[in-house]
């Protein structure tokens, strides 16, 4: 019998349970006499008098004992020192054969496997238990600790193994071994860069159940602010922290007071924990728990006080690992801070401008520019990775310039200046894409363009373009005819463009499910890559003519409702945009209802999906005969017609539906469980709507009349058309996304990767180049740039969200400071309708669709496509961020839902369980009864 127990890399180290002096099962606990440790010099109980000194004791495993001796509140814990690491490899007899695999550089992961293969002597087992013992057998934390780790000069940070939560003399053993195998890990061979691997010290530590945990910078680690101590803390273990998968909360306290002077708290869904001895797991944070702070006042200031007596007894910036456990403050590990804040990575760059293309800007270019990320696409909505981001550089400089030129703009200028990135988020040039489309007639007003882009932040009363109109005479005359024959060659192939692009579509997406990436060389990974980029510009050129032509087409239907109805037509446009039945954003609703429906009717398929945990439904269904049969018949269509689907999908981390279907079994439990019909969740604004429309329109003269209709059908066609094609550039981006993590996956064998997670911290164009050419890995993605990306990424992750709009430049350090009593909010009211019902806010799809309640108010940051299950279940939406054309507006009108986008900060002042009014035709949403 075997249990697992997780490491604090995120792997799992199996670990016998009925051994004591060996690895192997089956044999018997051994008796642990008051004698029995025959090598009790080699280990050295951390705060006690001992002769060990750091060479001995390694990094982690030093620094524990000098913090334990100045009576800091550090677990109590003992180390295995070097001394008995090497009497292990002696009586081993694997000394010599170590020394021989080195010299003939053996690949790591062989190494390692002879350590993990080998039984601990009986003499050093009585040893370490002996320890153990007079430690009081708890549950602990095995540590391993290398003499160069946690150094001034090198960290280290997450080379070599921990087991976490390690119960029983067997299970101790085997977790001493992996951390003494950890020594040749791959990421730890790759680390040392070629240099011998040495010893290694194993700290065996009293384990903290943390209810709370995080990590302590005595300096601003990326921005370098002085007299700032910088806290994260989340719910649980800080593995969560450190590997990324959970909300933490953020706390700046100066040094000097000891006062909170910057507090951000984040909405926490999961939590690291225990789950079962030796298994470590996420699990769901109470949901009391979620709005809170993770600290209070009094603990973070008695958490600062005891960093600063850390400080101050090394005489250096400190990064301090902690935990509370009932009240009770631990320090589980201190190190130097070994990197210093970049001026460039510091987010102190105000401007989307990337620095080569804002040298030699004029001062009228640099101030003057509007910038918007107002609905570009809808897939660059919110924070990107490092890797999207660079992924979004390749769309700039490879797909963005035809794209224009797909709308029949004759000169499309400099790519360069298309797009700009501002705090990891992508902003879209609306200056000089504004004076660009001037080349087209519909948009030679550069009003009709710019309005569509910016937020009530900006004035445009005030604003004049930088960059001017676009020049007449002959190369205005030659721009006008191009874009007219181009438009009329448009109008004429645009529905054949479409239907070739769902066959290529399907093509692709078949094609790609039947190819196996692992056993691909590097050279046919590149030939696939390359492959993907074409289809990924091509389905994105031939996307874009459909996206604008929608655009043009409601602005000029929504101009002449203004002009011709006056207040009759207010809002006529928006309640016809609302007839989206052929939109796939919100058909995928209806489908998932079907397959709801074909799985409520199968008993044993319902009882899978409702008894399985979630990331087990999708094997166990296969597992199952009956499951199996559903599988084929609703899961297979449904995900082929919909499985590239996810969130923020620009962003080549997120995982799709078809990935991970989890979420699609949510909304099946959600779905089945309300007994929602087909018209509840398709038709239950349509009808209203379409009768709304007629009414205001026979008041119109009949040319007036035959106008508008003869807008909206080509309104109608171009957003069918739109919607159809758009699948085709969900596809293709997730085809280049299955590329990118084989090339991980390779990362992570290969000991340059700790995870799959860190995949986000990766350049684009690394991999291409990489693929593309000859040097080997650990040459192209060093370890250091991974971590000062991953850096730069926590650092903007814990800013607050910049302004939609805005002109020149924003200082992105700014707080933008909620409402004063958190009581009223006023935002832009995106669907009509006023409602008043309990607050639920949704930080996680996959781990909260089983809690949202039907009719409840959905209080999000931001939504896209992969949301649009929920809205029908919702009783009204608000989103931090959005417009009248944002997602959350369109799919809210769609179902007749009242919505309020744009409120800045609704998920910091809204509490789960609130009792909210939204107004969706004033903009206001307010806290009635909290």
């Amino acid at each position: 019998m075997t249990t697992k127990a997780t490491t604090e890399t995120g792997t799992e180290a199996t670990t016998g349970t009925g051994a004591t002096t060996g690895t192997g099962t089956g044999a018997q606990e051994a008796p642990v006499a008051a004698g029995a440790a025959a090598h009790a010099d080699l280990v050295a109980v951390l705060g006690s008098p001992h002769p060990a000194g750091p060479d001995e004791l390694g990094g982690k495993g030093a620094r524990l004992d000098e913090l334990i001796r100045a009576g800091l509140p550090v677990p109590p814990a003992f180390c295995l020192t070097t001394g008995l690491f090497e009497l292990f490899l002696r009586e081993s007899g694997l000394t010599a054969e170590l020394r021989a695999a080195e010299a003939r550089s053996a690949p790591p992961a062989a190494v390692r496997e002879v350590i993990l293969a080998r039984d601990v002597p009986e003499p050093l087992a009585r040893t370490i238990l002996a320890a153990y013992e007079a430690l009081g057998r708890p549950r602990v934390a095995v540590r391993s600790s290398a003499p160069r780790e946690d150094s001034a000069e090198r960290s280290f940070a997450g080379q070599h193994d921990t087991v976490l939560d390690v119960s029983g003399d067997a299970a101790l053993l085997d977790a001493v071994k992996v951390c003494w195998a950890s020594l040749w890990s791959d990421r730890a061979a790759a680390y040392r860069a070629g240099e011998p691997a040495g010893a290694i010290a194993v700290v065996v530590q009293e384990m903290v159940p943390a209810d709370v945990s995080g990590v302590l910078f005595t300096v601003d680690p990326i921005g370098g602010r002085p007299h700032r101590l910088v806290v994260e803390a989340c719910c649980g273990l800080g593995e969560g922290l450190v590997s990324g998968r959970v909300s933490s909360d953020f706390f700046v306290v100066d040094d000097r007071t000891l006062d909170v002077v910057e507090e951000r708290v984040r909405y926490k869904v999961t939590k690291c924990a225990p789950l079962a001895p030796g298994r470590i797991g996420m699990t769901k944070v109470d949901a009391a728990d979620r709005d809170a702070p993770c600290l209070t006042r009094d603990q973070l200031a008695a958490l600062a006080r005891t960093a600063l007596d850390v400080r101050a007894r090394y005489g250096t910036e400190q990064d301090i690992e902690w935990a509370l456990r009932d009240g009770a403050l631990y320090l589980l590990q201190a190190r130097p801070i070994t990197t210093r804040p970049r001026p460039e990575a510091s987010g102190d760059a105000r401007s989307p401008y990337l620095p080569e293309r804002l040298e030699g800007q004029p001062d009228t270019v640099r101030h003057g520019t509007l910038w918007s990320r107002m609905d570009i696409g809808e897939i660059f909505v919110g924070l990107m990775t490092p890797l999207g981001l660079s992924f979004a550089r390749h769309y700039q400089d490879h797909v963005h310039g035809d794209c224009a030129a797909a709308l029949g703009v004759r000169e499309t200028g400099d790519v360069g200046l298309h797009m700009g990135f501002l705090q990891g988020h992508v902003y879209l040039n609306i200056s000089y894409t504004s004076y660009l489309l001037g080349q087209a007639l519909p948009t030679r007003d550069q009003r009709h363009f710019t309005r569509r882009f910016v937020s009530e932040e900006v004035d445009l009363a005030t604003y004049e373009n930088p960059f001017g109109t676009f020049p007449g005479g002959m190369r205005d005359l030659l721009s006008a005819t191009h874009w007219l024959r181009a438009t009329a060659n448009e109008m004429l192939v645009m529905k054949g463009r479409a239907r070739t692009m769902v066959d290529a579509r399907l093509y692709e997406f078949d094609r790609a499910r039947r190819l196996d990436l692992t056993r691909m060389g590097r050279r046919e990974l590149h030939a696939e890559l390359s492959r993907y980029l074409d289809y990924f510009h091509d389905a994105h050129v031939g996307y874009m003519p459909y996206y604008i032509n929608a655009f043009g087409f409601y602005g000029i239907l929504t101009e002449l409702c203004a002009r011709w109805l006056g207040a009759a037509g207010d809002n006529l446009q928006n309640r016809i945009k609302t007839d989206m039945s052929s939109l796939r954003t919100v058909a995928s609703a209806q489908e998932i209802w079907a397959v709801a429906q074909a799985a409520k009717a199968r008993p044993r398929v319902m009882e899978i999906i409702e008894a399985a945990p979630l990331e087990e439904v999708a094997d166990q269904l296969r597992a199952d005969p009956d499951g199996e049969a559903f599988w084929q018949a609703q899961m297979e269509p449904f995900l082929r017609a919909n499985g590239t689907r996810g969130r923020q999908e620009m962003e080549l981390t997120h995982q799709r539906w078809i990935d991970d279907p989890s979420y699609i079994f949510q909304m099946i439990r959600r779905y089945a469980a309300d007994g929602f019909t087909a018209d509840d969740i398709m038709g239950r604004s349509r009808a209203r709507q379409e009768g709304d429309a007629r009414e205001v329109l026979k008041k119109l003269p009949l040319p007036q009349r035959a106008t508008i209709e003869g807008l909206i059908s080509m309104y109608a066609l171009c957003s069918e058309l739109r919607e159809t094609t758009r699948m085709s550039m969900i596809t293709s981006i997730w085809l280049v996304r299955n590329v990118v993590y084989e090339v991980g996956r390779r990362l992570v064998d290969e000991g340059l990767l700790h995870s799959l997670d860190e995949v986000a911290y990766l350049d684009f164009a690394d991999v291409r180049g990489y693929l593309a050419g000859e040097l080997p890995a650990r040459a192209v993605f060093p370890r250091a740039r991974t971590e000062e990306r991953r850096r730069v990424h926590e650092y903007r992750n814990r800013l607050p969200e910049p302004p939609l709009t805005f002109v020149g430049e924003h200082d992105s350090t700014r707080a933008v400071r909620p409402v004063k009593d958190g009581a009223r909010l006023a935002g832009l009211g995106s669907s009509p309708g006023r409602i008043v019902g309990r607050a639920r806010i949704v930080e996680d799809l996959v781990w909260q669709a089983d809690e949202f309640q039907a009719g409840e108010i959905l209080v999000t940051r931001h939504t896209d496509a992969s949301w649009t299950p929920l809205f029908a279940i919702a009783g009204g939406v608000v989103t931090d961020i959005g417009s009248m054309l944002s997602h959350s507006s369109i799919v809210s009108r769609e179902f007749n839902v009242p919505s309020v986008v744009n409120t800045k900060y609704a998920t910091q002042v809204i509490n789960t369980g609130d009792m909210v009014m939204v107004d969706g035709d004033t903009g206001v949403v307010e806290v009635v009864e909290g």
